[in-house]
């Protein structure tokens, strides 16, 4: 039960990030640095004092790297085939490139609904992290679907800026990015299937969620925190690892 309710709750913080637009237009370059660079810190911390240390627990070291190397490797290949939302890029498309106001909408709807699907594909194997740390222990779970939730904060700014720049409603930008957030506990059910079968499941679980969330930090959100704002990033950075070591110690 917790793992479905953690996954949600993580899911459907894109919808957040999609309020944030609607309400108060895209945030400031600082506010967005502190926010990846602060994610990127927990995701970090989570997985190397908690993820990996359990997938060791329940594992052995070869299955502990295994887990490590195919989660990153799955969240390479997604950024490689499927288009994928950034919230530091995300307006490279202006009315300057493309001076034709109804051409720039075709063009931005037809970009925001590749990212809805990039993300809902994106969000299969966190739903699974989160599936893994549930299967360990309830609190690290938690952490895990937190980490998940920050993460997913600005990409629900990313996919409903372009969204709306396409000329989608309110609604319509609020529903996709509810459904972009419903596949994660479609993903923590997938994996409770295979953690059944096997504790080494588990600790490789847990090993495959590091593995993706070390991907996304580095690849993802410091990039482009570094982008916006590299002093405020680092700021978030060790504010994110400070905040994961004391709840965790």
């Amino acid at each position: 039960m917790e793992s479905f309710l953690y996954s949600f709750l993580a899911g459907i913080s894109t919808v957040l990030g999609a309020v944030v637009i609607v309400v108060f237009g895209k945030p400031g370059p600082r506010l967005l640095s502190g926010l990846l660079g602060f994610a990127a810190g927990v995701m970090l911390a989570i997985s190397f004092f908690d993820l990996m240390p359990e997938a060791l627990d329940l594992g052995t070291v070869l299955i502990a790297s295994v887990g490590f190397l195919l989660g990153a490797a799955i969240m390479y290949a997604l950024d490689r085939l499927i288009p994928h939302a950034h919230v530091s890029t995300n307006s490279q498309l202006t009315l300057e490139h493309m001076p034709d106001a109804q051409a720039y909408k075709k063009q931005m709807l037809r970009v925001g609904y590749l990212v809805f699907f990039g993300l809902a594909l994106h969000n299969l194997p966190e739903g699974l992290a989160i599936g893994a740390g549930v299967e360990a222990s309830p609190q690290l779970g938690l952490y895990v679907a937190i980490a998940i939730a920050l993460h997913n904060i600005p990409e629900g700014i990313a996919a409903a800026g372009i969204l709306r720049a396409g000329g989608l409603s309110v609604a319509r930008v609020l529903l996709l990015t509810l459904l972009i957030g419903l596949v994660t506990p479609l993903g923590a059910g997938l994996g409770l299937l295979f953690f059944q079968i096997s504790p080494l499941f588990i600790g490789g679980g847990l090993a495959f969620a590091a593995g993706a969330m070390v991907y996304i930090a580095s690849d993802e959100l410091i990039p482009q925190s570094n982008r916006l704002n590299s002093h405020v990033s680092i700021a978030g950075l060790i504010v994110g690892l400070l905040v994961v070591f004391v709840m965790t110690g």
